[in-house]
């Protein structure tokens, strides 16, 4: 889900079908080809859902169903409003489909309160058992059995929250639905978009939530919600002059946005979402799936990892295809993904995977074409040597796991150190002065700051760096990352966030999206970043204090990359405690962050250790 109301807009015309490159021409295609049909279509427990849909105007052939369910809204409302393109792609608007948009239950014009990434029941014993696995059912249900010249396969497909809903259709189980495809899905809401590793992702979400909420009761309206304006541009002071988490309601929101509130009111991992974690209930499924992400998503990147690998590992005998690429949130559905920020990926990769892996897939499961040979088990761009790679299980079977130790005067190996005194290295982390995640003025979530150069904090104090000699030989890194860092600090609490970085040489050469005063030459890419909050070191359930001076393992997932670190380059590892405004600044004193008063944030004394004795080390899958 992204926390966005700009990134907003774009999803839900990605949602309706709509991408800039294509210009104007399939509004035209869509009004002479297709006929607009409004439903209230009912579910078992008697609230009804609006579902618009749009059957092809040649009647003399069967078509299979294409489903999107979304939280965005499935506008224009009225039949004789016709959404500007339809499908995932214009390779599926030309090809012939039915296509089906659904507003889920509580949101837009369909009935029934929403709850944020409803909970999936195990048993459903009575009609009043009902979640987004049922509603899509009898969906599904009523589709197959209710529109004319369907030939009884459905697929579904959504990027972000509508990726959420096609997780959820498949625990509708129904036997139509042969076809699915989850991209950028959120599995679970703490995880993915609230908190990662307990550390809350302020920026991201801040503003979301007003134009996100346009209803909290159960009557359907078209109204849109309210955007936030905060009179400024510059996110790092509009939230450092905002103070403590708590003020978001005490100067703005005042206790006005439920969904909002119980972010507030559930900062620990506890059964509020746990219950939103649709990965416990992703078994026992026969529909072929393809998974899709992006390496560069800020939103949804855990989501689409392992929504693949829990359905891999839960159905062995299912279909389950997975494909990842170079992209932003959502950008394999629009533009060419041919870059970020200053980093060139070689050319464009969007348009190859919407027609040969997306297209490919529905085709052959809803209309029985072959299957192409692009489409493999795995599909998955290798960044730095921008390549195309085809595995069949992910991580790579043959990656051999290693350690990247964070050794004393800021050296980085793969060689344990052998020193036996208690080195380390320290930095004062203060809350009044956090370390900024954006070299320039920005309230959003700049997608950019996945790629960009980290040159701008070469002059922080509270910001250190362990870096590789010259590489000899290419390095290449795939699957996910483990930072396993032994720690100090003077406080009670304290965030850690690694940041893995590719340095280019002093003789790399500027390409045609290097920034104006941007030089790659000595350009500090960051491949991977990932926070914790350390009180969650043992458990995201159950947070826990620091014991002051004591030396303390802290672990966590900085999550899967295949980048390739080439020959003359260096691997960088960042350790810092602050990353803001897109991660809320912790007091370093151990209490209710999202409750607390300025007068719990303090400065502390952070360290780092470095001796054989006590290791600090990413471990790491290298090819």
């Amino acid at each position: 889900m992204k926390r966005s109301l700009l990134i907003i807009f774009c999803l839900v015309f990605s949602t309706l079908g709509s991408f800039a490159q294509r210009g104007g021409g399939d509004a035209a295609y869509v009004k002479e080809h297709y006929t607009k049909y409004e439903y209230q279509i009912p579910m078992r427990d008697g609230k009804k859902l609006f579902t618009s849909v749009y059957v092809p105007r040649d009647q003399s052939k069967k078509y299979p169903i294409m489903m999107d369910r979304t939280c965005y809204s499935v506008g224009p409302y009225g039949a004789d409003k016709y959404k500007g393109s339809l499908g995932p792609s214009p390779e599926f608007l030309h090809d012939g489909y039915i296509f089906v948009y659904q507003d889920v239950r509580g949101r837009w014009m369909s009935e029934g309160i929403y709850e944020e990434m409803t909970p999936e029941l195990e048993v459903h014993k009575t009609n009043k058992d009902v979640d987004e696995g049922t509603d899509t059912y009898d969906t599904i249900d009523w589709l197959i059995k209710n529109i004319p010249n369907n030939n009884g396969k459905v697929g579904v497909w959504g990027i972000s929250y509508p990726g959420f809903y096609t997780t959820t259709a498949l625990l509708s189980r129904h036997p139509a639905l042969v076809a699915a495809s989850p991209q950028a899905p959120i599995a679970d809401l703490w995880r993915d978009d609230g908190w990662h590793n307990g550390a809350f992702f302020l920026v991201a979400n801040f503003g979301f939530y007003p134009g996100f909420t346009n209803r909290q009761d159960d009557k359907p309206t078209q109204r849109r919600g309210g955007r936030f304006n905060p009179g400024t541009d510059d996110g790092y002071d509009f939230f450092m002059k905002m103070g403590p988490m708590k003020n978001t309601n005490d100067k703005y929101y005042k206790d006005t946005i439920r969904l909002w509130n119980e972010m507030m009111d559930h900062p620990d991992y506890d059964q509020h979402w746990k219950d939103r974690n649709v990965l416990y209930h992703l078994h026992d499924i026969k529909t072929a799936v393809l998974v899709t992400g992006g390496w560069y998503d800020a939103e949804d990147l855990y989501g689409a990892i392992n929504t693949y690998k829990t359905l891999k590992k839960e159905n062995p005998k299912t279909p389950i295809y997975f494909a990842m690429g170079p992209w932003v949130h959502g950008g394999w559905a629009r533009g060419n993904g041919d870059h970020l920020g200053d980093v060139d990926f070689g050319g464009p990769t969007g348009p190859w995977y919407r027609e040969n892996i997306e297209f490919n897939f529905f085709s052959h499961y809803l209309k029985g074409t072959p299957l192409k040979d692009d489409l493999a088990p795995v599909n998955t761009f290798e960044t730095g040597t921008n390549e195309w790679k085809k595995y069949n299980t992910w991580p790579p079977k043959d990656a051999e796991e290693k350690n990247l130790y964070l050794l004393p005067g800021g050296k980085l190996s793969f060689t344990a150190p052998t020193g036996a005194a208690d080195s380390y290295t320290e930095y004062v982390s203060d809350p009044a002065n956090p370390v900024p995640f954006l070299d320039h003025k920005s309230m959003d979530m700049d997608r950019e700051y996945m790629t960009a150069d980290q040159r701008f904090l070469d002059d922080r104090k509270d910001v250190i760096s362990f870096t590789s000699d010259v590489l000899d030989k290419d390095v290449t890194i795939a699957g996910n990352i483990w930072a396993n860092l032994k720690v100090s600090t003077t406080g009670t609490d304290a965030d850690f966030i690694v940041k893995v970085l590719d340095v280019y040489p002093d003789t790399a050469s500027n390409n045609q999206y290097t920034g104006k005063d941007v030089k790659m030459a000595g350009y500090e890419q960051m491949v991977r970043s990932e926070p914790i909050r350390g009180k969650y070191r043992n458990a995201f359930d159950k947070p826990e204090p620091f014991v002051p001076g004591k030396i303390t393992p802290v672990n966590w997932e900085l999550q899967d990359i295949l980048h390739t670190f080439k020959k003359g380059h260096r691997i960088m590892v960042q350790v810092q405690s602050s990353m803001f405004p897109l991660i809320d600044r912790n007091p370093q004193t151990f209490t209710d962050i999202m409750k607390c008063d300025e007068s719990a944030f303090k400065k502390a004394t952070q360290r780092i250790y470095t001796s054989k004795t006590h290791p600090s080390f990413l471990k790491v899958r290298v090819m």
